[in-house]
């Protein structure tokens, strides 16, 4: 067994206590397992690879031992699989398996038995790799992704220089020529081990690396050993390579970000033809090294070759060949637009060379993956989870790129390696070693009825799972419970907040909700049309746009001892409450025009607009603008844009304009009894309660209330509705429209 010592790159996680605790229970300890793989995206990628125990277990039937296979079932993520995420089936049933196949041709009829075939309750739906781990005659089983053995596997000296890495390391990891994964790659596999009994693992061409053990212990660390010798491998070949990808074209730009912002909303609109996409952008050292190199469109050209990778990442990338530093903005914009064109129209082609009569239909056209000089890579999903990990696949992509052309040695001569049969080799395509699957087998995965049935066992997506929202005053009150409801509702959310504590928090709790990579927070002032545009670029960063904007934030200006406002308070109030909203729309206008999407805007006006009051009149002639502001704006902004907003009775619970001492000036001002010693939440609640009972519902207004209304008005429901003001007062009579 390998020493900790040995492995020089990875990090051996292992915890003897935690694994002893375990002991008794082999599902648990695979479950250890497996986490501890996941946990490092060198090791494997998001989703990709499966492991596996073969264990004892009481057959339900006859109380007696029978030997199970627990194998990560499809669509698992080793890093956060639980024990419920384990297939179990009976090992017997899948070795009768083999009776029954009736050839390559037929091998996806083979999945239909898996189901069959699961022990006792189990209904964990098994992947289609099940039978090259039950077919293996070892006791635990890893078959992982990492980016240093698919270097290795995606060469076109690749059988070479594994022949090479066994002497250099001692090893004996036999090739295997590719093959789709499924039953006949599962035969191939037990076919290669029986022929070589001696070796300790095996390596797929153009695929991945599969190592074993005798307990769950000695399968970890002949994994991780297995890859940090790799590691090892293929490092020294890049250190002695010299510059990455035949060296840089152009310098990444020092203020790319800036640029990423300027054009993701026209991006993201491009490629959301079919149905809205969220976009991830990467400037790390990866994603520009790759990004501004030589070769970088031919390469992308290539796509990937993992299959794990282009199942997320498409058949290629889109390459923009705009030209950093010489060319502007402006340029880069209408590349965009005519670059994904030909693409839609060459995946479609794509399709229609390889699709066979029951192939599932053709999927959303638009690249997953684009690459632009000088800022980097974007990548694109359903949801940002999806775009983030899209581009985490692409960045294992330029990983296996970059060791594959490190590992090149001399002339790059058919056949390759990755073919089974010679006549095969010319479907492979290759550039500076690197050997990328040939279309056919690439279609052949990418729409497999196999994963087509994956996908429709996917949920359905949520309401707002393809909208971004940013809401203004999302730390209290009334925009909290509208954060807290779209997040509910599957929305991307950025909350701002002039309190940048209180965003934070409310973000957290949102999150909570949905997840951490569909929400986050920044510092927003309305009376700043800098803080605005800030807020509104830092949102198109995080996902790619805008498709709805929430303003709930104002201010009531509270009189002094003189019982009047000055004239600064005055100002303030319209500049917070008027001008602030204006220049939310002006700020935004351009990434709704850019995005060329259906969008809408939410503004809180107040039944206070109507209604004139003692006291407050700044307050009041300011809600009055914003009503007004709202049809201006919906206007201004149609079609493409629908303006509205909301009219609240007064909303004091939760609400940030409702201080401790405005709420005792407010009970006083209506000689309601109080305790001084009384809590504030007390006091508002009496105060609420004094409100409500001056409308028809005789119930107090709360923030739920208005978020409930405003959702609806940023919905699709609303789609024909634009310029109106939607009380939310409890029935005021003097403030009925007139």
């Amino acid at each position: 067994m390998p020493e900790i010592s040995e492995i020089a790159h990875l990090q051996d996680l292992w915890d003897e206590k935690e694994a002893a605790s375990l002991a008794a229970n082999p599902l648990a300890l695979l479950r250890y397992r497996s986490n501890l793989l996941g946990a490092d995206l060198r090791i494997t990628n998001f989703g990709g690879g499966n492991t596996s125990s073969k264990i004892e277990l009481p057959d339900p039937f006859t109380g007696k031992p029978t030997r199970v296979l627990a194998v990560k079932g499809s669509g698992g993520d080793l890093g956060s699989i639980k024990e419920t995420g384990f297939a179990l089936l009976y090992l017997d049933r899948l070795a009768q398996l083999k009776d029954l196949y009736r050839g390559e041709a037929h091998e996806d009829e083979m999945v239909r038995y898996y189901p069959l075939s699961a022990f006792g309750e189990n209904r964990v739906a098994a992947s289609i790799d099940t039978p090259l781990h039950a077919f293996l005659p070892f006791p635990h089983v890893d078959h992982l992704h990492p980016d240093w053995a698919i270097a290795i596997a995606a060469s076109a000296n690749g059988k070479d220089k594994l022949e090479e890495f066994n002497r250099r390391f001692g090893r004996n990891i036999v090739w295997l020529p590719w093959q789709r994964p499924g039953f006949e790659l599962a035969l191939l596999l037990e076919r290669a081990i029986c022929e070589n009994p001696a070796c300790d693992g095996v390596l797929l061409g153009s695929h991945g690396l599969f190592t074993w053990g005798n307990t769950q212990r000695e399968c970890y660390l002949s994994s991780i050993r297995t890859i940090d010798q790799m590691g090892d491998f293929v490092l020294e070949h890049q250190a002695k390579a010299g510059p990455l990808f035949g060296g840089p074209a152009y310098a990444p730009l020092p203020d790319r970000q800036a640029i990423a912002a300027a054009v993701l909303p026209a991006l993201r609109g491009v490629l959301s033809s079919n149905r809205r996409v969220i976009a991830h952008y990467v400037d790390n050292e990866d994603a520009l090294s790759f990004a501004c190199s030589k070769w970088s469109r031919e390469l992308g050209a290539l796509g990937t070759s993992c299959p794990d990778h282009f199942l997320r990442t498409r058949i290629c990338p889109l390459f923009l060949d705009w030209k950093p530093g010489e060319q502007g903005v402006d340029v880069l914009k209408t590349l965009i637009g005519r670059r994904a064109e030909t693409y839609r129209n060459e995946y479609a082609s794509y399709y229609g060379d390889w699709a066979i009569p029951d192939s599932p239909p053709l999927r959303d056209a638009n690249p997953s993956v684009v690459i632009v000089p000088g800022l980097g890579i974007f990548g694109f999903g359903k949801n940002k989870r999806e775009a983030r990990i899209t581009t985490e696949f692409f960045i294992n992509a330029i990983h296996v790129m970059a060791g594959a052309n490190a590992l090149e040695s001399g002339q790059i001569n058919h056949p390759f390696p990755q073919a089974r049969r010679a006549e095969q080799s010319g479907h492979f395509t290759s550039f500076h070693n690197y050997v990328a699957l040939p279309r056919s087998e690439a279609f052949r995965i990418e729409y497999w009825a196999l994963e087509e049935a994956k996908l429709q066992r996917m949920p359905a997506e949520a309401e707002f799972s393809r909208k971004i929202l940013l809401v203004i005053g999302g730390g209290s009150g009334i925009g909290r419970e509208v954060a807290l409801l779209f997040a509910r509702k599957g929305a991307h959310l950025v909350i701002a907040d002039q309190n940048v504590e209180a965003a934070a928090s409310a973000a957290a709790e949102a999150a909570a909700i949905s997840s951490r990579d569909a929400v986050s927070y920044t510092r927003a002032d309305l009376s700043s049309s800098e803080s605005l545009t800030a807020a509104a670029k830092y949102t198109v960063l995080q996902f790619g746009g805008i498709d709805g904007i929430i303003n709930t934030a104002a201010i009531f200006p509270v009189a002094g001892s003189s019982g009047q406002l000055t004239e600064n308070q005055w100002g303030k109030t319209f500049s917070v409450n008027v001008t602030g909203n204006y220049l939310l729309a002006r700020e935004t206008e351009w990434i709704f025009r850019d995005q060329n999407l259906s969008g809408a805007i939410v503004l809180t006006s107040s039944a206070n607009a109507i209604v004139p009051k003692q006291g407050s009149e700044a307050y009041d002639a300011s809600k009055a603008a914003v009503s007004h502001l709202v049809r201006e704006l919906a206007i201004k902004l149609a079609p493409d844009v629908r303006v509205n907003g909301i009219a609240p009775a007064t909303v004091v619970a939760g609400s940030t304009m409702f201080p401790r001492d405005r709420v005792i000036q407010s009970l006083q001002k209506y000689q309601i009894d109080f305790s001084e010693s009384a809590s504030t939440e007390d006091l508002r609640s009496k105060l609420a309660e004094f409100y409500a009972q001056r409308t028809l519902t005789r119930k107090p207004i709360l923030p739920q209330d208005c978020a409930h209304a405003i959702v609806w008005l940023a919905s699709d429901e609303s789609a024909k509705t634009t310029g109106h003001i939607i009380p939310v007062d409890g029935g005021l009579p003097e403030a009925f429209l007139r």
